[in-house]
């Protein structure tokens, strides 16, 4: 656990070794009930977020695009057909 002093300006100091381990230069501060809670966020936000809906390992692969968007389309034509709009 580290102290750090707040600023008369609001500002606290994040210790070099903990901001080099982290290796970001922005943080998120989220006030809960009775702490402060500072996450470190990415630089580039995009990049960092890359991959994440990748299927895990043994898992199959979603639908491409194209796929996705015809599949979409054919549900579409259902329901219109229920419903007599088409």
């Amino acid at each position: 656990m580290r102290i750090a002093t707040i600023s008369k300006g609001g500002q606290i100091s994040i210790p070099a070794d903990i901001r080099h381990r982290w290796g970001v230069r922005r943080v998120m501060i989220r006030e809960t009930e009775g702490a402060l809670v500072i996450r470190p966020l990415p630089d580039d936000p995009i990049a960092a977020a890359m991959g994440i809906l990748r299927p895990g390992p043994g898992e199959p692969p979603g639908p491409s695009a194209s796929e996705a968007i015809a599949q979409v389309r054919e549900e579409e034509d259902l329901v219109y057909r229920r419903r007599g709009w088409s």
